[in-house]
């Protein structure tokens, strides 16, 4: 800096100026003197000058000596603070505006190893400390790092030139627009450590069920009972008290484990083996053991956790079991769930369901049935099922379908009110908000979604809402339903509906024409019978056929017109095969009323080529990409659908993208394909 750059100013200016401001006052009275005597006026003019004159040299003759004296002074206190911060126990750096060290102190130097010649740049030492971050807006900044191990918390100033002696009445800086930035080390490892340790200390609480217990047990002989309980007991106490793990049975077929979150992790890089490690007992047994497993951790209590885990095993049976649901506050994951879901033969929780409906329904006056948006077959028919249930108790029951389609039109048709049912039968959903209170029943069919369904609005307006699905559950669910039935082993929601009408009531008798639209359900979601059919499918279609149903007349109903065929035909002919397994189409939704639909019939017609192990087919409507999914039983592609926001079954599932072209969405399939081959997820 030199030395005609600084100036004085303030009290010491004026206490320098004084003795020329004193000349002026001479001279007024000099001034007076002259009116009363001239020599003696003449003789203090002399005086006035010589004391001028010895004011002005002693002023220029001692200015530079005094302004070298603070000089002096402000080398000498800048040195005694330099070597205060020097003896900082802080370490302290203070780095230029391109962010290279300028200066650092002992402190800076003992944990970096970098002394005062060290003028490089600082992502030399910490590489996430870059120069961006340095020249940030924000005056003050905080950022945390490692170096050598250790955890350090960076505090960041900048010091501006001309704001270095902002308070200053003796010197004027000429300043600039940079600056410079002091830095200071917080270490912070022990802390870090403390709040880690805390942290992986936490109590983790899950629950282990047995999925298919009684099925297991009684396909075995009596005597090896005992020794296959044995065996997946000791499968389960050997998994957890490896980790340190209190594993209590709290029934025969439910185990409740607490242990500490720092293993958590370890559970999560092996995936929960244990679920496929309990399928390996095997004591004549034909069915395979099945686990289901809720975890519940980052609770605010340990009360919660276990809710936490109470809700996450509840989320794992509804989707068929044999997987573990870890819930992290409002987070959930899922493990597992390869396999298909196990079908168990009693009926007697759809009897329970039935009495529950029956129960529900005669203490409403008004029942609002809805489907899922773009509603299919399935949807419609199990709403028409429900409607007949309503009819028998003498209650109003009105369907909401906003939008009939050309797969829909032929059995909405059934149903007009020249055959004998009412003409506000199906309803839009501005009309069923309208008509919807405190009072009506909302069921909810072939759906457990709530943004998923006709008129999302329904769901607020009543209390009373009963959800009736075959869908697995995923994190978004109705809330609070009176009456909840998902089941992921059913086939489709008519045949769940069709089983509960026949414990439903004594007199209840189906038409044929509602016969038909129920059994036209259970065909295309089963795929004329070629998927997910149980012992209870053919039951249920049993059970339609007496009520009426004709395979004939529904085979009529559910014809394609020539324009879906062919959009369907041209779907299958430009597949792409990915991967050598995976066929991948996008069906053309020009001039077809229901593009959806007809790609859900391409990715079923894409399995029947060799060497497919899953097809999947794009469809853009509504400004939507529609992905439907289909396997036969070697990809779970219900896992592959969750990654993109949707869900299903193992082997039928689908999507919803939004902002998001064709070909983009094509290309997000591929990649996650290729992350979860990768992850061990699913197999080629």
């Amino acid at each position: 800096m030199k030395k005609s750059s600084m100036k004085l100013k303030g009290k010491l200016r004026t206490y320098f100026c004084w003795p020329l401001i004193l000349t002026i006052l001479l001279v007024v009275m000099n001034v007076c003197l002259y009116f009363y005597q001239v020599v003696s006026g003449i003789v203090f003019s002399m005086f006035v000058v010589i004391y001028f004159l010895v004011a002005l040299t002693s002023y220029l003759r001692n200015k530079p000596g005094f302004t070298d004296e603070l000089v002096n002074f402000a080398t000498q206190y800048g040195t005694v603070q330099k070597q205060l911060l020097n003896e900082f126990e802080i370490p302290y750096a203070l780095v230029d505006y391109s962010a290279r060290f300028l200066w650092v102190n002992k402190q800076f130097t003992k944990i970096t190893g970098k002394d005062k010649s060290y003028h490089k740049s600082v992502m030399t030492i910490f590489p996430t400390l870059t120069k961006e971050i340095l020249q940030r807006s924000e005056a003050v900044e905080t950022v945390n790092l490692t170096l050598n191990d250790r955890y350090y918390r960076v505090s960041m100033k900048r010091i501006y030139f001309d704001t270095m002696l902002p308070d200053s009445t003796m010197v004027e800086m000429d300043g600039g627009d940079e600056y410079l930035t002091a830095l200071y080390l917080f270490d912070e490892t022990e802390l870090y450590s403390s709040i880690r340790e805390k942290e992986e200390q936490q109590l983790v609480a899950g629950l282990v069920y047995i999925d298919n217990y009684d099925e297991a047990l009684n396909s075995i002989e009596d005597v090896k009972q005992s020794l296959l309980v044995a065996l997946i007991d000791r499968k389960v106490n050997k998994y957890f008290t490896e980790i340190d793990a209190l594993v209590r049975k709290i029934e025969k077929d439910k185990y409740f484990v607490v242990f500490r979150k720092k293993y958590l992790e370890k559970l999560k890089e092996n995936r929960f083996n244990i679920i496929e490690d309990v399928k390996t007992v095997k004591v004549g047994n034909e069915m395979a053991v099945t686990l289901s497993i809720g975890v519940g951790v980052n609770g605010s209590s340990y009360t919660q956790n276990y809710e936490y885990a109470r809700m996450a095993i509840d989320l794992a049976l509804g989707r068929g079991g044999d997987q573990v649901v870890l819930r992290d506050g409002e987070e959930v994951s899922y493990y597992g769930g390869k396999t298909q879901q196990v079908e168990r033969n009693t009926r007697v929780k759809a009897r329970v369901k039935a009495h529950a409906l029956r129960e529900i329904i005669e203490s409403r006056e008004h029942v609002v049935i809805m489907g899922h948006s773009i509603s299919d077959v399935d949807a419609l028919g199990a709403a028409i099922g429900v409607y007949c249930a309503a009819r028998v108790l003498g209650k109003k029951a009105q369907i909401v379908l906003n939008e009939v389609t050309s797969s829909l039109r032929p059995l909405v048709e059934l149903f007009s009110e020249e055959k004998g049912y009412p003409a506000d039968l199906f309803i839009k959903s501005e009309e069923a908000v309208m008509i919807t209170n405190e009072n009506t029943l909302v069921m909810v069919v072939d759906v457990n979604r709530p943004s998923y369904t006709e008129c999302p609005e329904l769901l607020k307006r009543s209390s009373t809402i009963c959800v009736f699905d075959h869908h697995r559950q995923g994190s978004e669910v109705i809330e609070n339903p009176v009456l909840s039935y998902v089941e992921p082993y059913a086939s489709s929601a008519c045949e769940m509906i069709a089983e509960v009408l026949q414990y439903f009531s004594e007199n209840i008798k189906l038409a044929a024409c509602e016969a038909d639209c129920i059994y036209a359900g259970v065909l295309i979601d089963t795929n004329n019978f070629m998927t997910k059919t149980g012992v209870r499918t053919f039951e249920a279609a049993a059970y339609l056929r007496r009520a009426g149903a004709e395979v004939t007349r529904v085979r009529k109903l559910l014809r394609n017109d020539l324009a879906a065929y062919k959009a369907r035909a041209e779907a299958v002919r430009h597949a792409v095969v990915y991967r050598n397994s995976f066929a991948i189409s996008i069906c053309p939704a020009d001039n077809l009323e229901s593009p959806t639909i007809v790609g859900a019939q391409a990715a079923n017609e894409l399995l029947n080529i060799i060497g497919i192990k899953a097809s999947f087919v794009l469809t853009e409507y509504h400004e939507k990409i529609y992905v439907s999914s289909r396997s036969i039983d070697e990809i779970n592609v219900q896992l592959i659908m969750e990654r993109l926001g949707g869900g299903g079954h193992l082997n039928v599932a689908g999507a919803q993208l939004t902002d998001c072209s064709v070909m983009r969405a094509k290309c997000i399939i591929q990649d996650t394909i290729d992350e979860m081959i990768k992850a061990g997820d699913i197999k080629e």
